[in-house]
Order: C-alpha cells, then sequence, then structure tokens
C-alpha cells in the first residue's frame, strides 16, 4: 500500500511539472508584407496601420487570450476615422473595437510608431515568452502549451472610419521544451514566413544566422570571463529558469568585449544573450567556482 501511495505521489508530481512547465526560450517570426495596389488603399498610397501580438490557443479558441503585443503601427490620434483601424488587435488587447488607441490596449515592451508609409519586407519580431505585466521587471514566463503569433494589417476605411481594407492571420506554434520550426503557407497579405521557437539551452553555441558571431571566453569560468561581440546594444545573462540575473545596456555599437563577473552567483549553467535590436545571439557558460 506505501509503494503504491509513493508510485501514485510521484506521477502527480511529474504530472503537476508537466502541466505548469515554463520553459525560457525566444521566438522569431518573420514575414514580408503582400503590397495592395495603390487604388485599394487610403489616399492611394501605401499608407496602412499593422499589428502583431502573441495570444494563447489555436486559431479559432474562443478562450484564447492575450500575452503581449510585438509590434504596433498606426496613429496615435483621437480622430474617430483612425481609432478602429486595428479593431481585432484592440479588442484582443484590452481596448475596444472602436478605439485602437485606448489606454487600456496594452503595449508594453512593443515596437510602436506611426502609420506606416510603405510595405514591410524582411519585418522580424521576437518574444521572450513572458506575459506583458504593467511592472517590465515582474514579467514572467508563461506556461508552455498552445500559443499564436496574429497580425493585422488595416489599409483603406470609407468615410465614417469603419475598416474596409484589412486582413487578419494567425499562425500557431507550441511552446515547450522542444524547438520548433515552421514555414506558414502564403496568405493574401502575408508571404515569406518563418517561426522558430528555441527554447533556452537547445544547443552551446546557438546563434541565429543573420546574427553577428559571439564568443564567450573563459569557458567554463570561475565567475569572471569575457564577452566579444561585433554589434550590440544590450547584453544579459539569464538563469536555468529564465531570470536575468545581469544586464546592461550596450552603448558601443560596433565591435566591442564586455567582462561580467558571476563570482556571487552559484555554479550551475547560464545563459548569454547579446542583443542587436531585435535579432539576439546565445551562447551557454558553465560556472565552476
Amino acid at each position: 500500500m506505501k509503494r503504491k501511495l509513493q508510485i501514485t505521489a510521484v506521477l502527480i508530481a511529474a504530472l503537476s511539472f508537466t502541466i505548469f512547465a515554463q520553459t525560457a526560450g525566444t521566438l522569431t517570426f518573420k514575414f514580408t508584407e503582400i503590397p495592395h495596389a495603390a487604388g485599394e488603399t487610403y489616399s492611394n498610397n501605401a499608407q496602412h496601420a499593422l499589428a502583431v501580438w502573441i495570444q494563447s490557443g489555436a486559431t479559432g479558441n474562443a478562450t484564447s487570450t492575450f500575452v503581449k503585443t510585438r509590434l504596433r503601427y498606426g496613429a496615435n490620434s483621437t480622430n474617430s476615422k483612425t481609432n478602429d483601424h486595428l479593431d481585432t488587435w484592440a479588442v484582443n488587447s484590452g481596448g475596444t473595437a472602436a478605439n485602437a488607441n485606448a489606454t487600456a490596449c496594452n503595449k508594453i515592451d512593443a515596437t510602436t510608431g506611426a502609420t506606416l508609409a510603405a510595405w514591410q519586407t524582411n519585418r522580424t519580431i521576437t518574444w521572450d515568452g513572458k506575459n506583458a505585466n504593467a511592472v517590465t521587471a515582474n514579467e514572467t514566463i508563461v506556461a508552455d502549451g498552445t500559443y499564436r503569433v496574429t497580425i493585422e494589417s488595416c489599409w483603406d476605411h470609407d468615410w465614417s472610419g469603419a475598416p474596409v481594407g484589412t486582413g487578419v492571420s494567425s499562425f500557431t506554434f507550441t511552446k515547450g521544451p522542444n524547438a520548433v520550426h515552421l514555414t506558414p503557407t502564403a496568405t493574401i497579405n502575408f508571404t515569406n514566413m518563418t517561426l522558430d521557437w528555441v527554447p533556452l539551452g537547445t544547443g552551446v553555441n546557438e546563434v541565429s544566422a543573420e546574427n553577428p558571431e559571439i564568443s564567450v571566453y573563459p569557458n567554463p569560468t570561475n565567475g569572471i570571463f569575457n564577452v566579444d561581440f561585433k554589434k550590440a546594444d544590450n547584453i544579459n545573462v539569464v538563469n536555468m529558469l529564465g531570470s536575468v540575473i545581469f544586464e546592461e545596456k550596450v552603448e558601443q555599437i560596433v565591435s566591442g568585449t564586455k567582462t561580467i563577473d558571476l563570482t556571487n552567483f552559484a555554479n550551475g549553467i547560464y545563459f548569454i544573450q547579446v542583443l542587436d535590436g531585435e535579432k539576439i545571439a546565445r551562447r551557454k557558460i558553465i560556472l565552476n567556482k
């Protein structure tokens, strides 16, 4: 009887770990907008609004919830003719379909800007697997499971302000301990799409193909080591739980070397991340004092 209880306890613990696992990692999503003819757009030019965000659940999931906005371009005004251009994003991010400029719309940590004047090619967005807490330092890694990237574009509206030329597409992926690489089929509005979820620690020398190489030495380290980079605006260190334990903005945007001291931290595996805009290069380092 005691043996059965022990086995049951182990199974429950394993199940709980599976249900509440929160794998740290990086999502990279790339896409190109398919241009619309001038006659189809407002004022016969390429002006349009664009939003990209992360939400939970597969496409069509009625219980899907907002996670984080990654990109939002559009007019920031109180003009009723521009407020509803991104109505799907507005509703999903906490606002209403009639007002995509409401303060309730969550844009924390998102790339934002004015209405776009040209169709975007080779656009890249990234996501660190975290939610959009109002206090950035308190953002937490969301539970593993099914998520999707959603894109909304609005390139025309009638004189009442209602959107006419609008396209919304979602692409589902699984966030978890396994790497994911997808090439979604082109839609009438978006093409050249790739979606990659890379769990933290997948490889010793992780680096995206378009990012500059970085080197970390000595590795293993007794706590003090160097990071050589070709271009960066931020360098951070992440532990196995996905928590940032060191972060520094880098003023030097050309090649350089940064010395980091982790002697106050416990032995184990850590990850050095060098960020250049929306690009990220990553290395694993072993701390053994």
